[in-house]
């Protein structure tokens, strides 16, 4: 049976502090992992504990940092992540962004030295709370991705996340990839024994193929567009764009350093975050007022298929959402072994079922 969004949640709490965490930091990224599953975002939630099980035993990540100012304006902040997971870095950067935002209308946020901070979506949701728009970008742990008409990987998933304040409860909230997919899907595939569709991933030649192990054999994930016939360079030059905000900005460790995966200790991956008061312009409410509008006749949009009424960013999440809120949140049956077995080895009770 699926579990509740607060034994999910409780679950990640108990493995986070058996690492290591502290209390305080464990439940504040437990709370941004589940919200993750919670939305559908299947990806960046429970199913990356292997992966980050992986990293601390394998000293690429310090699972006790605690984020530091290094670097501060009346309008910026740079923080240090100290090579611990991005989750914890993340949060503290946007909420000082919207201090700052508060103070002068805009306030922008750069993260070096850090880990992987799950779903971009979150953090701009917390520059929407406070009537801002917000936008947050990162670089990738991993790099996989050939830029268009390439043999080589060059890039990550490099994801960005924009939202902005419309109608109560129903913000505009883009939360994607600049690849075809995130790194995720493809490994949620695997987790359960999938192959991927077509357009995916190609083999260390170039082909199509829908095997979910293909990057691990030497091939790549294709950037947004999936083929240069698709406009993959629309993809490839997003991705091109998210590094320069997320790591020359924040001085991380660029992901075309060739001595980036291979130098000890933790993976130094950045992130650039935004928070914009409207206000600045116009009349917030006002503003707020045309967002909403805006995105609802984009809903009333007569549809190609009458059971596929057309959406705006963010509603699928929160549909799912509310769905999940009521019968629980799925974990699949091989990905919650494992993680039971994580759980049980590093000493943290096992409250799940399965």
């Amino acid at each position: 049976m699926p579990a509740s969004y607060e034994t999910h949640r409780k679950q990640l709490e108990l493995i986070l502090e058996a690492w290591g965490m502290p209390k305080a930091t464990a439940a504040g990224t437990a709370e941004i992992m589940s919200w993750a599953d919670l939305h559908g975002i299947d990806t960046h939630g429970i199913s990356m504990v292997p992966p980050y099980d992986e990293r601390r035993l394998g000293n690429k990540l310090n699972v006790t940092a605690e984020p530091k100012v290094v670097k501060e304006t009346p309008v910026s902040v740079l923080i240090d992540g100290g090579g611990g997971l991005g989750h914890p870095a993340g949060r503290r950067a946007m909420e000082i962004a919207i201090e700052k935002a508060k103070k002068t209308g805009i306030g922008v946020a750069a993260v070096r030295n850090s880990g992987h901070f799950g779903a971009c979506g979150f953090y701009v949701l917390q520059a929407v709370d406070a009537g801002f728009i917000g936008l947050a970008t990162t670089s990738a742990s991993g790099i996989q991705v050939a830029p268009t008409n390439g043999a080589q990987a060059r890039l990550g998933t490099d994801p960005i996340a924009f939202a902005a304040p419309g109608k109560p409860g129903k913000p505009f909230l883009l939360d994607m990839a600049t690849t075809t997919v995130a790194a995720g899907k493809i490994r949620n595939k695997a987790n359960e024994g999938l192959q991927t569709p077509p357009g995916w991933l190609v083999t260390r030649d170039g082909q199509p193929s829908t095997d979910p192990h293909e990057v691990s054999k030497g091939g790549f994930m294709t950037p947004l567009g999936g083929t240069p016939e698709g406009s993959s360079h629309k993809g490839y030059g997003l991705g091109a764009m998210v590094n320069i905000l997320s790591s020359a900005l924040s001085g991380g460790v660029m992901v075309t350093d060739p001595t980036r995966n291979t130098r000890p200790g933790p993976i130094d991956i950045g992130h650039f975050f935004l928070a914009m008061d409207p206000g600045m312009f116009r009349d917030t409410a006002d503003f707020q007022a045309d967002v909403a509008a805006f995105c609802d006749t984009l809903r009333a949009t007569r549809p190609a298929d009458p059971a596929r009424p057309v959406q705006v960013a963010g509603d699928p999440e929160r549909r799912t959402a509310a769905a999940r809120l009521k019968t629980g949140i799925p974990v699949g049956p091989n990905l919650l072994a494992k993680v039971k077995e994580i759980a049980l080895a590093s000493g943290a009770e096992w409250i799940m079922e399965g």
